[in-house]
């Protein structure tokens, strides 16, 4: 039985016959494969900041250095983002280029701006003498949450690059899945950030 695949010969999605062949399932599986080995990577450094994460050295502890209404506002830009890519995804499946392009391009900018304020507050931190140097916990932190911080900065160069796919190329097939990948891609980083919000900054406050 043959699959169908995702074409824009109308305002409304068209599905054609691909010859028996399922890339795009293929693709897919390939690509759980290396999101679960992604969750393995995040798993360890949770189970490190777990361990480490009262070990202040006689330095000062999350609760003193977090500044937990920009985080919540961070997340909830991060959050948001899903969201606006869901509409993305809409516009795909009803073959409305335009509006997948503007919707991604509103996610890359919230996805900009939840860096931009990450970034600031490693500024911040690292100002104070509170770098990754200074304690157990600080080592901890800075690397649980820079590793996320590297993720999100390798999804907004793949926003880039999908947008600049998808106004040259339309909807052929290998752009659908390159596409659904991004989806689970940054689905899962919304994912991760919860549990880092709710352990690491949260649980500086318990």
């Amino acid at each position: 039985m043959s699959s169908s695949t995702l074409s824009t010969t109308g305002a409304a999605p068209v599905f054609y016959d691909d010859g028996g062949h399922h890339p795009q399932q293929g693709t897919l599986f390939g690509f759980w494969l290396y999101l679960m080995s992604d969750c393995l990577v995040f798993a360890v450094l949770f189970a490190t900041y777990a361990v480490l994460g009262r070990s202040y050295a006689a330095g000062p502890s999350g609760a003193d250095l977090f500044d937990l209404p920009l985080v919540a506002v961070n997340t909830g830009l991060l959050l948001l983002s899903s969201i606006t890519y869901g509409f993305a995804m809409i516009g795909m499946q009803h073959g409305r280029q335009k509006a997948l392009l503007a919707w991604l391009a509103l996610t890359g900018l919230l996805g900009l701006g939840f860096l931009s304020i990450e970034l600031y507050e490693f500024a911040h931190l690292l100002h104070e003498g509170a770098g990754p140097q200074r304690s157990a916990f600080l080592s901890a932190f800075f690397t649980l949450v820079g590793t996320h911080g590297l993720h999100v900065t390798l999804g907004l160069l793949w926003f880039v690059s999908m947008m600049a796919q998808v106004a040259t190329l339309g909807f052929r097939p290998i752009v659908v899945r390159r596409l659904l990948c991004l989806t689970l891609f940054w689905h899962a980083l919304d994912i991760v950030w919860i549990g880092v919000f709710t352990i690491v900054y949260l649980g500086a406050r318990w």
